[in-house]
């Protein structure tokens, strides 16, 4: 195991490039298990996630190859084997396995899903989907066990808006039989990135990115080639990188619309920024204005973004207030920020960031991918050395961190952790 070391205090300029969308591809590629012939997938992130998924496709029989960030799925072999435990528990997004897997299969074994831990995040939504369109759905032992004679196409109420209800729903409705309608479905441009793929192989599918989706079923779906959007949250945090730490960056490759919301809080605090067709640039700010922030579904501000924009806050001449309203549990690293002379307090759903203070470097440890992110955005900005371990979170979700923030001028590496370190964090 690793620990990243980051020493703080260094101006960051010039350009980096944002990688494909990780929430789309942990979707974009289980759907090629839908296809009967390759589907290429280009752009594809450098990160865990990727090459978990990678080896759970190798596992049910498919032929699949993956370089210079281009995948190439062939599904013809693929059978309906049953995926209990393993890589499964690594990655939460294991969990468009089902959908694909029913699509195709009419049947599959998936163990119940891993990833971060942000507190209750239920599949119940994704079920009453699966349970409209025909299938049963059983937990036997740790398992979910879906089993259909067929599927047909049903209207479909989500209860709440769900990104990855509305996805897995549309992986198994796009080869049932006749139309399913998908309300209150949540309108995230990965959605519409996956609908994309989906449409490009032969299905059917109206209304992606509004909250009323409608499948026509189709008998087979055929192999395409696709190209993955651009990573927002990854853009998003480079711009929140930016700001807090840079003297000119203009982050490339990045679709400004799916970053309105941030931007407006961005140039809220007074953080000048200038949006192009693909590139976005963030100039130096000089005082940093406090303001207020409640995560909301898309459009709104994004839930991954909470926890870098914290560390800027720290920034703020005076006091802001981040409400999570989408996961509660999402202040872990609230305590490590302290740790690092952050004055922050948590009250039920909200943070209260008092600004103005100097952070300094410690020992911190990242719980989950954002609050990753969010550390060490604090080490940039902290004087000293800062050092972050849990970096099996942060490898989930941003490709080449270490090559794109030393490219702008930081000072960040890797270390092998201590036979003492690891007892401790085991420990701990």
């Amino acid at each position: 195991m690793e620990k990243l070391k980051i020493a703080g205090g260094y101006p960051l300029k010039g350009t980096v490039r944002i990688s494909g969308a990780k929430n789309s591809a942990v979707a974009l590629i289980p759907a090629a298990i839908l296809a009967d012939s390759p589907v290429s997938i280009e752009g594809l992130p450098d990160i865990s996630d990727v090459q978990i998924l990678k080896g759970l496709l190798e596992e049910i029989g498919g032929t699949v190859e993956f370089s210079n960030h281009e995948m190439t799925v062939d599904p013809s072999s693929m059978i309906s084997m049953p995926l209990p435990n393993g890589k499964v528990k690594k990655l939460r997004a294991s969990y468009y396995l089902m959908g694909a897997m029913l699509g195709r299969f009419k049947k599959a074994v998936i163990g119940l899903p891993g990833g971060c831990h942000l507190g209750p995040r239920p599949i119940d939504q994704h079920i009453k989907g699966f349970e409209a369109l025909g299938a049963s759905v059983t937990n036997e032992q740790g398992a979910i066990y879906l089993r259909a004679d067929e599927l047909r196409g049903a209207r479909i109420y989500l209860d709440v808006v769900s990104v990855g209800a509305t996805i897995n729903i549309m992986l198994a409705a796009v080869r049932a039989k006749g139309r399913t309608i998908i309300e209150n479905a949540a309108k995230e441009p990965e959605i519409i990135d996956v609908a994309t793929l989906l449409t490009n192989m032969g299905a059917n599918i109206k209304g992606a990115g509004t909250d009323v989706i409608r499948i026509e079923g189709v008998d087979e779906l055929h192999g395409c080639r696709h190209t993955i959007i651009p990573d927002r949250i990854e853009a998003g945090t480079y711009l929140i990188l930016g700001a807090a730490v840079g003297e000119g960056i203009l982050i490339d490759n990045v679709i400004p619309q799916h970053l309105e919301s941030l931007i407006a809080k961005l140039r809220e605090m007074g953080v000048p920024i200038e949006a192009g067709d693909d590139q976005v640039f963030v100039g130096p700010a000089g005082k940093f204005k406090p303001v207020d922030v409640k995560t909301l579904v898309y459009p709104g501000f994004p839930t991954d973004l909470q926890q870098p924009f914290t560390s800027l806050l720290t920034r703020a001449e005076g006091s802001s207030v981040v409400t999570d309203t989408i996961y509660g549990a999402r202040f872990k690293h609230i305590d490590e920020l302290r740790r690092m002379n952050a004055n922050i307090k948590v009250e039920g759903r909200s943070a209260i960031i008092n600004g103005s203070v100097q952070l300094q470097g410690a020992k911190v440890k990242a719980s989950d991918l954002r609050a990753g992110a969010a550390l060490i955005i604090a080490g940039l900005i902290a004087e000293g050395i800062t050092e972050v371990t849990g970096l099996e979170h942060i490898d989930r979700g941003y490709s080449h961190l270490v090559e794109k923030l030393n490219g702008l001028g930081a000072t960040v590496w890797r270390e092998e952790l201590t036979g003492e370190e690891l007892e401790q964090l085991k420990n701990a």
